[in-house]
């Protein structure tokens, strides 16, 4: 009984202290969750009022910064700003090559100047020296061949005849320039107002490039239809009219000429100097018509071979202007004072519209100084080549191609000026226009070694010794006798090696080379493609037209002349 009991009271102990840790587990809970709940509510109210402060925060930030600013801190912040170049090194580079480039400019045009200036001075010297003894040459030659019988097929050598013809040309056109009256002419421009001088001097800048551009062509047209080999088939309208068309154009253009040169001499005369100061302000108007417009390397070729041409020929028409003023007072030296400021004026400012010109020119085209070395070894490529034993071209002719510089009516215009204003009286008078011939020839002559040797200099730092050897370029007729001709050039094989050197080819004759095919016309099988073009045909031309194409951007400086139409314009 006793042990009952007391199983029942240990049983009952153990239940009691179980149902203690229950409860006591149950408070836990409700703690714990009680807690939970006071802490999520914490965190939803200031959720509510976060936006509420942070806006606080920001207004109070605002307000700090607004009484951080002032005018004193501005002022210091600018003054000790600071910034690296370095950080853009490629641009900065590029800016201070573009500065060197511009100062660069003035030194290398006027090195190109020069040079085509003596080239232009040589063509010019030439019709007054060598021209005359080179007809007489070909006279005597002409006149004791019967005596001496008939040595070869031709009569005249090709460049004697086309020697007799300029001759011939300056002689006509110095008796028909008589009958030009220069007082008459110098009147009639002078009551004229001054924009009328203006515009019809801006009329002769421009009729005298066309004259040029076309009156090379009527030269060159005439000596080779003089000289053409006999047994070719007749294509021309003969020598008679060609040689007509070449008098009344050289006549034209000197006409032309003397009519500037008696605008620039009313200019000078003028007592405001209106007119000239407006005729000086034409060179500036070419910066606005020239620098803002794009330049490949041919097109500043072309400018640059038409600015020495102008140079030299203002220079001319400033020498013309001198010699009437001279005859006019009678040769006194104290006149030449009176012209001399207006002379250098003119000068002056022709210079400096070239330098200013071509400086922004090659700066907005981001052409390098570097290219008028390239100008200068183009232009003493054409001498050097003219002295070689393949020479199809006598040197005054390239360079009236080259530069647009045609020396024929301009050294008539200053005969005609010469002999008008110099009277030659007396033995001694005689005496001092001899010793002025030679002193003309030893000029010519001392010019030519010098131009020469300068030449060979500049062919060969230019690299361009291989060319001189190379055949003449000859024109393809049409597409099919061109395709013809390059094919046959490339399945033949190479000419005959180089033998000679620069210095020794400069100074031998030239040679007719009687191997040279002649060009020739095309048949009628090349003219199948007009009405039922094959297919070969038709890719063949698709494929000459996309060359023609891709190559004509990379043309030559040495086939590119002052006329030669190699982008958006001609300037």
């Amino acid at each position: 009984m006793n042990v009952v009991s007391a199983r029942m009271m240990a049983d009952s102990v153990a239940t009691g202290l179980a149902d203690e840790n229950e409860t006591e587990n149950e408070d836990k809970e409700r703690e714990k969750r009680l807690f939970r709940e006071t802490k999520e509510q914490a965190a939803s109210d200031l959720t509510e009022t976060l936006g509420f402060y942070e806006r606080k925060a920001k207004y109070k930030e605002r307000k700090s910064n607004v009484s951080d600013l002032s005018l004193v801190r501005f002022i210091s912040a600018e003054l000790t700003r600071g910034y690296f170049l370095e950080h853009n090194e490629a641009k900065y580079t590029e800016r201070r090559e573009k500065v060197y480039t511009c100062l660069r400019i003035p030194k290398e045009l006027e090195k190109l100047m020069m040079f085509g200036f003596f080239l232009c001075l040589d063509v010019f010297l030439y019709v007054f020296t060598l021209l005359p003894l080179r007809v007489l040459l070909a006279l005597v030659r002409l006149l004791t061949l019967p005596c001496c019988g008939l040595s070869g097929s031709r009569i005249l050598q090709p460049a004697q005849v086309c020697d007799v013809l300029k001759g011939v040309i300056m002689i006509l056109c110095y008796f028909m320039m008589h009958y030009v009256d220069y007082s008459m002419m110098y009147h009639m421009i002078r009551g004229q107002s001054v924009i009328k001088l203006y515009i019809i001097y801006n009329m002769l800048e421009v009729a005298d490039r066309l004259f040029s551009s076309f009156g090379q062509d009527i030269l060159d047209a005439l000596y080779w239809t003089a000289t053409e080999p006999k047994e070719r088939k007749r294509a021309h309208i003969g020598v008679i009219p060609h040689f007509f068309m070449a008098v009344l154009y050289v006549f034209m253009h000197a006409i032309l000429i003397m009519v500037q040169a008696t605008t620039l001499n009313v200019a000078f005369n003028s007592h405001n100097k209106s007119l000239l100061t407006i005729m000086m302000s034409n060179n500036f108007v070419e910066i606005k018509g020239s620098v803002f417009k794009k330049f490949e390397k041919n097109n500043l070729f072309q400018m640059s071979n038409s600015d020495i041409k102008e140079r030299f020929t203002n220079y001319i028409l400033l020498l013309i202007v001198c010699l009437r003023n001279m005859e006019q007072f009678s040769w006194n030296p104290d006149h030449l004072w009176v012209l001399f400021p207006d002379v250098c004026m003119v000068i002056a400012s022709e210079i400096a519209v070239d330098v200013v010109k071509h400086a922004f020119i090659t700066k907005f085209n981001d052409i390098t100084a570097d290219v008028y070395s390239e100008y200068r070894a183009s232009l003493a490529f054409d001498l050097v080549s003219s002295r070689q034993k393949n020479a199809y071209t006598d040197y005054s002719d390239s360079v009236s191609r080259r530069m647009g510089f045609i020396p024929l009516p301009l050294a008539l215009v200053l005969i005609r000026v010469v002999t008008s204003s110099v009277k030659i009286q007396g033995s001694l008078s005689i005496v001092c226009v001899v010793l002025f011939c030679l002193g003309m020839i030893t000029l010519k002559v001392l010019n030519s070694i010098v131009l020469l040797g300068k030449s060979c200099k500049y062919v060969k730092e230019a690299n361009m010794e291989e060319k001189l050897f190379q055949n003449p370029p000859s024109a393809a007729p049409s597409r099919a006798s061109s395709r013809a001709h390059r094919t046959k050039h490339t399945r033949e094989p190479a000419g005959e090696p180089e033998e000679e050197g620069l210095s020794a080819s400069v100074t031998t004759q030239p040679s007719r080379s009687d191997e040279c095919p002649a060009p020739q016309l095309p048949t009628s099988q090349s003219d199948q493609f007009l009405t039922t073009p094959d297919e070969s045909e038709e890719k063949s031309l698709i494929q000459d037209d996309t060359e023609l194409k891709h190559r004509a951007p990379d043309k030559d400086l040495l086939e590119i002349d002052r006329f030669t139409i190699c982008g958006n314009r001609i300037d």
